[in-house]
């Protein structure tokens, strides 16, 4: 399983002292403000063994950024967005690994897709040339018992093994915050995204 550091919103340095305690992965919910830290630690003496993954919702606009920068995309819930991020991923870089975002909870308010629709959207991104398809991805309706946390996490489990069957590189569940992560580990989370856990509360006085 990996720790996924969620540093939105967190100063260089917050970053600097994770990195110095052997952290190397990091999640980042803005494009512009995740680029200008992939940029700065780019030159990094640790630069090659630091992985940035990109978790927040995704507008067209932003895709060139995204595929030129990052080395994996969660949040993926619509073909045209991840058609974008496979014409625009550098020939020079390595496939874009992505997961597919589901609304495990069918809230209105949340991105993902309906796992009816799964499948088919499966299929297509599979066949994209410059992306990688990993895994799933979900943000469950809060809740506060583990049970009622496990039945949600345990249902994109049930989701992956089903798809692994036509989709065997599938090896990735990335499900689990700091609230919940307990019950996303139990039920197979392979990656957890914890942010407040390692980095305190945040400030989003200066977001949108």
């Amino acid at each position: 399983m990996q720790l996924l550091a969620v540093s939105k919103t967190k100063p260089i340095t917050a970053i600097e002292e994770a990195i110095a305690a052997g952290q190397f992965a990091f999640g980042e919910n803005y494009v512009q403000e995740g680029v200008e830290k992939v940029q700065h630690f780019s030159s990094h003496q640790q630069a090659d063994s630091l992985s940035w993954h990109f978790i927040g919702p995704i507008q067209s606009n932003k895709t060139r950024l995204i595929a030129e920068h990052f080395d994996w995309v969660h949040s993926i819930d619509r073909a045209k967005i991840a058609r974008r991020l496979s014409e625009q991923r550098p020939a020079d870089m390595p496939p874009l690994n992505v997961l597919l975002q589901i609304n495990t909870s069918s809230e209105a308010s949340k991105s993902g897709i309906a796992f009816e629709d799964l499948e088919a959207l499966a299929d297509e991104i599979a066949a994209m040339p410059n992306l990688v398809l990993r895994g799933l991805m979900s943000i469950p309706e809060r809740a506060d018992d583990y049970d009622s946390q496990y039945a949600a996490f345990k249902s994109l489990a049930d989701a992956k093994e089903k798809l692994q069957a036509k989709h065997p590189q599938l090896d990735t569940l990335s499900m689990g915050m700091s609230g919940d992560m307990e019950a996303a580990i139990a039920a197979g989370s392979t990656i957890v995204r914890i942010g407040t856990a390692i980095f305190g509360a945040r400030d989003y006085s200066n977001k949108q």
